[in-house]
């Protein structure tokens, strides 16, 4: 296990700025803008203000400020930050982030919760610091093996586990592979089975189903081409900053609330721009496809549960539906504001769930 600090070498830097000043444009269907992807103009603005504006050293050294480090784990060289809490006997806490993010997202929430806990966030394996060229891909399922021989090799016999997106989907594996180990999961997004023809039970079960539908139609196209096909799309998003920026900020952009701040989009794009990592930060998709959800069909969790749930959330089942995976739910909060991006959108909001959920267990 080793110290880490981010400095991405200067060369990188120019090539970027080359790269960027060098973008080829399509043009834009005469539709709405947004309506069919990324809006033209809206990328126009943000590859200048990525190559001329915006101050990388700046968001490096924010992600500097945290204690991280490296360790073989799994046959992966795992970055993670490990934040040691403020208070007398801190809450093991791990956090996981998901797709198309990074531990950039919780730069703000992690000095929130070291008053309670001591955090450790890793960067997902394959997923930016998380990455080098040849190592194994990993899902949801080898992900939560590998975090829970971290938090063994810590120190860690017993913790609490926190995620979104993928890290909703890691902490669920956990909870149901490690029960012994959780002191308690809570999420932001709930990691069920999406099955758009299961019979609704109430106007709420009809409503989501609605949502399901929706959403499988016209906004799930990434899983199918990061799930079947990811070699083929990683060529493009590897060579072209700008299609990579595409790519992800329409992701931000369709799940939040309220517009992420340009700063904490671009530090997000640019960790994956850097690393190289975006055609393995599919392989969960992947594996999703081909290995199935991270607990078998019909298998349950019984850990204690507190979920967050976000109002832009882009797919909030009903708890009627989450109660069949999840038994022992201890605590449903309905957030006033945010989206996918909780971390980000609402930093107090979710640290304050979190501390609400996990007080008095240890």
């Amino acid at each position: 296990m080793e110290r880490f600090r981010l400095q991405v070498a200067p060369s990188a830097l120019e090539d970027l700025r080359e790269r960027l000043a060098r973008t080829r444009f399509p043009d834009e269907p005469p539709l709405e803008p947004w309506s069919t992807g990324t809006s033209l103009g809206y990328l126009k603005d943000l590859v200048d203000y990525w190559r001329s504006g915006f101050d990388w050293r700046a968001q490096e050294a924010k992600l500097n400020r945290f204690a991280q480090y490296k360790a073989a784990v799994g046959g992966v060289e795992l970055h993670f930050i490990h934040e040691p809490g403020r208070a007398p006997n801190p809450t093991p806490l791990l956090l996981m982030h998901g797709w198309p993010g990074s531990v950039w997202e919780f730069h703000r929430l992690i000095p929130l919760l070291t008053e309670r806990f001591t955090v450790i966030a890793p960067s997902l394996p394959g997923f930016t610091l998380s990455f080098t060229p040849g190592q194994p891909r990993f899902g949801t399922i080898e992900m939560a093996e590998v975090f829970a021989e971290l938090m063994a090799r810590l120190g860690y016999a017993r913790f609490g586990a926190q995620g979104g997106d993928w890290g909703a989907s890691v902490a669920t594996r956990l909870g149901y592979a490690f029960p012994e180990r959780l002191i308690g999961i809570h999420l932001n997004l709930l990691s069920i089975r999406r099955d758009p023809d299961i019979a609704a039970a109430s106007p709420e079960e009809a409503a989501y189903l609605a949502q399901l539908r929706h959403f499988m139609k016209e906004e799930a196209g990434y899983q199918a081409i990061q799930g079947t096909k990811p070699q083929t799309l990683a060529y493009g998003l590897s060579d072209s900053p700008a299609g990579l920026a595409a790519w992800i900020a329409e992701k931000f952009r369709s799940w939040s609330d309220e517009p992420i701040e340009r700063d904490d989009l671009l530090a997000n794009v640019s960790l994956y721009w850097f690393t190289g990592a975006i055609g393995s930060s599919f392989w969960p998709y992947y594996a999703r496809v081909h290995q199935g959800w991270p607990i078998p069909e019909g298998g349950t969790i019984a850990v204690p549960l507190g979920y967050a749930e976000f109002p832009k959330e882009i797919l909030r089942p009903p708890r009627s539906l989450a109660e069949r995976t999840y038994t022992r739910i201890e605590r449903w909060a309905s957030m006033k504001k945010g989206g996918h991006f909780a971390a980000l959108e609402q930093p107090h909001a979710l640290a304050g769930e979190i501390e609400a959920f996990f007080r008095g267990r240890g």
